[in-house]
C-alpha cells in the first residue's frame, strides 16, 4: 500500500470513529504502550506509514512519517555525521518516531542539548475529527505565534495521530570521554553544581551505589583540559558506550530490581530524599529514577515539598490497582487547560481515551 494510501486509509478510519464515538488506540511500535494510563479503544495502529520524506544533511533538518523506525533514522544520520541530540530511548526495536515524539521522552543529554520537544520544527496530525491538519515549518527560524507543533510532544497520542514530523538534528560530536570516580553521593552532586558554573562539555552526568559517572563531548583539546581539571579515571570506550546506552534503554541492574518504578524531577541540587527504596541519579541529579514500594501518596508528597513532582513510570502491579494516577495530578488550573485543549483537538474524546489523566 502506497504511503498516500495508508494516510487516507487512517484518515477515514478516524473520521468513521468520530462518527460513531469509536474510542481509538493509537499506536506504531508498540514499545511504550506501558507507559501512561493503559490504552483503551480499538486498535488504530501508524506503523505501515514510514519512511523519510526528506533530508538535507546541510540545512540539519529531517522530516520522516511516524511509523519510521528510530533505528533506521539514527542509521542515515550516522552515515551522515549527525545525530538526534536528545538521545531518545527505543525500549525495543521496532520503536518509531511517532512514540518519540508523542512520549517526548528523551536520554541521558537531555539537560545540556534540550528535550525531543525542543527538537521538533513541525508535525502533520489528523485531529479527532478525522482533520489534517499541519503545524511548524521545515526550517529553522523564529515564527510568531503558538508553537502547536510541540504540544504533540508527551501528549501519548491524546490531541492527535502523528502523521510526519521535522526535526531539527546535529552534527554527532567529534570525541567523547566518560570519567569515572568513586565517591559519595553528597560529594558528587556538589561537584556537579561547581563544575555546572563552568564553561565545561558535559553532556551527561550519572550516579549510583558510589560511583559517578561524566560524560564529555567535544574536540579533544577541550576534553583532555576537562579530564586534567576533574581528576577522575577515563573510562575505556566500549565500556562507556555500553553504559550509557544501557541506561538509556534502562538495561542496568538497578532497573532489574523489583518494586514500581517512579521517575523524579527536582531542582538538581535537591539533598537526598527521604524515600524508601534505591535511587539512581540522573541528568546531573535533575532526573532520580527510583525503585520502591512505597505508596503514592507519600512519594509525591515528599517529591512535591522538594520543588519536584513525580511520575510512575513502570509499575510492578497493573495501574489501575495503584493509588493515584500515573503522572503528577494536575493543578485546577492546569486540568482547566488541559480539558479546553483535549476538547479543541478531540471533541468526542475518542483518541486514547485516559491514557495521559483518567478524567479525559
Amino acid at each position: 500500500m502506497h504511503d498516500q494510501d495508508i494516510s487516507t486509509t487512517l484518515q477515514q478510519q478516524l473520521q468513521t470513529a468520530y462518527r460513531e464515538q469509536t474510542p481509538l488506540c493509537l499506536s506504531a511500535g508498540n514499545t511504550k504502550n506501558w507507559y501512561g494510563e493503559a490504552p483503551q479503544g480499538a486498535p488504530c495502529s501508524i506503523a505501515e506509514h514510514r519512511g523519510i520524506m526528506s533530508y538535507d544533511p546541510s540545512e540539519l533538518v529531517l522530516t520522516a512519517r511516524a511509523g519510521t523506525p528510530l533505528a533506521e533514522l539514527e542509521s542515515v544520520l550516522q552515515e551522515n555525521g549527525q545525530y538526534l541530540p536528545f538521545e531518545p530511548p527505543h525500549f525495543g526495536a521496532q520503536a518509531t518516531l511517532g512514540g518519540c515524539i508523542a512520549s517526548n521522552l528523551s536520554g541521558p543529554a537531555r539537560p545540556y542539548y534540550g528535550a525531543a520537544r525542543d527538537f521538533v520544527l513541525g508535525c502533520q496530525i489528523l485531529n479527532g475529527e478525522g482533520k489534517l491538519m499541519r503545524f511548524g515549518e521545515q526550517v529553522m527560524k523564529n515564527v510568531a505565534g503558538y508553537d502547536v507543533a510541540r504540544l504533540m510532544c508527551g501528549a501519548l497520542g491524546t490531541l492527535g495521530l502523528i502523521l510526519d514530523v521535522s526535526l531539527k538534528v546535529l552534527p554527532a560530536p567529534a570525541k567523547q570521554i566518560t570519567l569515572i570516580k568513586t565517591q559519595s553521593l553528597h560529594d558528587t552532586l556538589a561537584q556537579w553544581q561547581a563544575i555546572g558554573l563552568q564553561p565545561m562539555p558535559i553532556s551527561a552526568a550519572c550516579w549510583w551505589e558510589g560511583q559517578s559517572y561524566l560524560r564529555l563531548s567535544g574536540s579533544p583539546g577541550a576534553l583532555q583540559q576537562a579530564q586534567t581539571s576533574l581528576d577522575a579515571e577515563r573510562l575505556a570506550a566500549p565500556a562507556a558506550a555500553a553504559f550509557w546506552q544501557a541506561l538509556r534503554e534502562q538495561e542496568l541492574a538497578f532497573f532489574k530490581q523489583e518494586g514500581n518504578l517512579w521517575r523524579l524531577s527536582v531542582p538538581p541540587a535537591t539533598a537526598p530524599l527521604d524515600l524508601a527504596g534505591d535511587c539512581l541519579y540522573d541528568w546531573g541529579g535533575a532526573q532520580r529514577w527510583l525503585m520502591s514500594t512505597a505508596d503514592a501518596d507519600t512519594i509525591r508528597k515528599t517529591v512535591t515539598a522538594a520543588g519536584g513532582h513525580a511520575s510512575l513510570f513502570r509499575a510492578a502491579q497493573p495501574q489501575n490497582q495503584l493509588n493515584g494516577s500515573v503522572f503528577q495530578p494536575l493543578t485546577p488550573a492546569l486540568k482547566h487547560y488541559q480539558r479546553q485543549l483535549k476538547q479543541a483537538f478531540d471533541p468526542v474524546g475518542i483518541l486514547n481515551p485516559q491514557r495521559l489523566y483518567r478524567d479525559f
